[in-house]
């Protein structure tokens, strides 16, 4: 296979994405983007639209597409439980027919493909940290369950595409990930929190905030999520990828307080239904199969992240549902 390779990335002007795209097409290679711009954006990509390996299709991918690429990255779902949850059907279907329809052209492309997949296929866990041999605890018919189900069937799919019909695939489960081009309103608790204290409002927790999560800025991610794909054939994952420092949500709403200078206050409500209360990946294969480590701390990513919200402008970005 020739060094430039044609890489199709769904959901490609998405939070995640974006940056995936940036990395490609700065590797020379010939990139797709594919977005049907549910909650994505398109000033997250407009910097590239002249570039010319760069190519821009609006799309939804439970639809098929026939294109021509070496390479998929399969990023194409809403994450933030407020938009997946807002039609948990499309959410499901966006999984699942995505999955076959990108597996279906890697099948006939002979392309490598990698799934984003999630930390959120464990559920509430009872094993912490979480190691990719873990199965999980998910409650099937819990508000949530669109998307943690949506993501496990998606698994099911890309091994027994690649067990049936050798199609070479790769799985990296996600963990929360932070950084610039996060949407001011998707729901996420970073882009909440910075949110609220650049406006001085209230700073909204949801629970006591001793609940844990562990935050991987954007960047790091990206570094391993192209490691995987560029990695060996004999290893498919799954693989965890995220950071495990791990803090409260309520360290997280005073450090963000604290680098804004904002005067915002804490204020509790109600947990959320099934909201886990720990989350932390247990990151030593990655380690052992690509030597990664993450390299940001939370206040120095924090910080760039913050940088960013105060740069653009809150009015000028619609709220992709009413969730929010």
């Amino acid at each position: 296979m020739s060094s430039i390779r044609r890489v199709l990335v769904t959901g490609g002007a998405g939070f995640l994405g974006s940056h995936l795209c940036d990395r490609l097409v700065a590797d020379s290679h010939d990139v797709i983007c594919l977005d049907n711009f549910f909650t994505s954006q398109k000033s997250n990509i407009i910097h590239l639209l002249g570039k010319p390996n760069f190519e821009l299709i609006r799309h939804d991918v439970t639809h098929p597409i026939w294109l021509e690429v070496d390479e998929i990255y399969n990023l194409a779902c809403p994450a933030a439980p407020g938009h997946y949850q807002y039609n948990p059907i499309k959410t499901m279907k966006t999984s699942v027919m995505g999955a076959i329809n990108v597996l279906g052209m890697a099948k006939r492309c002979r392309a490598k493909v990698l799934q984003a997949s999630t930390s959120e296929v464990y559920g509430d866990p009872e094993v912490h940290p979480q190691p990719e041999s873990y199965r999980g605890s998910v409650n099937t018919i819990g508000p949530r369950a669109c998307y943690d189900e949506g993501k496990r069937a998606a698994e099911t799919l890309f091994f027994d595409y690649h067990r049936c019909h050798g199609v070479n695939i790769r799985l990296v489960r996600i963990f929360n990930t932070y950084g610039p081009r996060m949407h001011p309103f998707d729901g996420r608790v970073v882009s909440n929190f910075i949110r609220q204290a650049l406006r001085n409002e209230d700073i909204t927790i949801f629970g006591d905030g001793t609940q844990t999560r562990s935050f991987c800025y954007v960047d790091d991610l990206i570094d391993v999520m192209i490691s995987m794909m560029n990695g060996p054939d004999e290893f498919v994952g799954p693989l965890n990828i995220g950071n495990p420092g791990e803090f409260t949500i309520k360290k997280l709403a005073e450090t963000i307080v604290e680098l804004t200078g904002a005067g915002s206050k804490l204020v509790y409500k109600e947990a959320l239904e099934d909201d886990p209360m720990q989350r932390r990946p247990d990151i030593s294969l990655a380690g052992e199969r690509f030597g990664w480590t993450p390299g940001i701390e939370l206040r120095e990513g924090l910080g760039r992240t913050i940088e960013y919200f105060r740069s653009i402008d809150f009015d000028a970005f619609r709220a992709p549902t009413p969730n929010y």
